[in-house]
């Protein structure tokens, strides 16, 4: 029985609650409907109605009491309060849709600067790689047709079919120096192997100077004999040591001469020879194109080529004019080298097999030639170990 009222007194307080509920929203809306036709009745008393404040509202009927006249100035004050209420509602409901719509938009925005920077970055990147791209297929097409034109020009001068520009001075002066090149290097491939053969003798006078000189010790009969070829071995030796030292100091600067100052002009005369081959390539194209008909694009390629034909020239006069420079230079230091060196090497061949040591030796301070300290070419006990 107790469960039973209990569970009944809890039904009728739901119901109380849902109808108290009802009543709750069912004023709400009554309440917001009043708002705006009191709003509108208001916009239309200030636009053409009287003063509120000197009428009176009856509640009641025709003739009815005097408890029942209600002064509009309250109902001013009521609608007043409740105006005020419903913009600070709709003024703070207003404020957070616009905090909520900022904070959405800017993350929006943020977001899609993020996308549009990563898509410029990619953009970038992607026209740089295809920037060196475009470059590297213009140098290869650059070099294809350059390495056309030049090969025709070559197999149409090797056949006897095509011109070149010959300088007849500048060929002969080009083919005197390939040949005293060559003799030079004959020179200097003579005397390394003489330097080679004479330390060899040197060396084997130095043993024999030894034993010599051991035997000496140990043959008391013989001591006397055995001390003069040692003596005589030893200045062997050591007159051999100076002219050595002459002959390396010859094989030296020869090598320098041949091998640098003369390899250095002829890497030019090579670039000059390059540059008057595309020379003649690019006029024998552009004479070609000149023999042909005249229409517009027949004269923008002429003009074009007449161009490339002008760069082609400048710069076969400019490495001619280099080759000329060189040529001249080449030579005056030739000149200036051989003469040193020839006299250097006569005086200590000569001075040597005389047996004149003191004229070796003057030879040697007069061309300041240093000779090595005895023993610097044997390797040392690190490296024989």
């Amino acid at each position: 029985m107790y469960t039973v009222c209990g569970d009944h007194s809890l039904r009728q307080l739901f119901v109380c609650v849902f109808y108290c509920t009802v009543l709750c929203l069912t004023s709400v809306q009554a309440a917001k409907i009043q708002w705006t036709l009191d709003e509108k009745d208001l916009q239309q008393v200030m636009v053409s109605g009287p003063n509120l404040n000197e009428t009176s509202v009856v509640s009641g009927g025709y003739g009815g009491p005097a408890g029942g006249i209600i002064p509009t100035s309250s109902i001013k004050d009521l609608r007043m309060k409740s105006r005020g209420l419903g913009v600070g509602l709709v003024s703070s409901q207003s404020a957070d849709r616009m905090i909520t719509n900022q904070n959405q938009t800017g993350q929006t925005f943020t977001g899609s600067g993020m996308h549009h920077s990563n898509s410029n970055q990619n953009m970038s990147v992607e026209e740089a790689n295809r920037g060196v791209a475009v470059e590297k297929l213009d140098s290869v097409k650059k070099w294809g047709i350059n390495t056309y034109k030049c090969t025709k020009q070559m197999f149409s001068e090797r056949f006897g079919r095509g011109s070149r520009t010959v300088d007849l001075e500048l060929e002969a002066q080009i083919d005197v120096l390939r040949d005293t090149k060559r003799k030079y290097e004959s020179v200097l491939r003579l005397t390394s192997a003489l330097t080679s053969h004479f330390y060899n003798m040197v060396q084997t006078q130095q043993a024999l100077g030894d034993t010599f000189a051991d035997l000496s010790q140990k043959s008391p009969e013989l001591r006397d004999e055995f001390g003069y070829n040692a003596e005589t071995q030893k200045l062997l030796c050591r007159n051999g040591e100076a002219l050595l030292g002459a002959i390396n100091f010859f094989v030296s600067s020869i090598n320098t001469l041949v091998n640098k100052t003369m390899e250095d002009t002829l890497m030019t005369i090579k670039l000059y020879e390059a540059a008057r081959l595309e020379f003649d390539a690019y006029r024998a194209d552009l004479e070609e194109l000149s023999l042909g008909p005249r229409d517009a694009a027949t004269m923008v390629r002429i003009e074009v080529s007449q161009q490339q034909y002008q760069v082609q020239r400048d710069k076969y006069e400019r490495l001619r004019s280099d080759v000329t420079i060189k040529l001249k230079f080449l030579e005056e230091n030739k000149v200036k080298v051989m003469h040193k060196q020839l006299l250097l090497f006569h005086n200590a061949i000569s001075a040597y097999f005389a047996g004149n040591q003191q004229q070796l030796e003057q030879t040697l301070r007069q061309f300041n030639v240093k000779l090595k300290p005895p023993g610097s070419d044997k390797p040392s006990w690190l490296e024989e170990s």
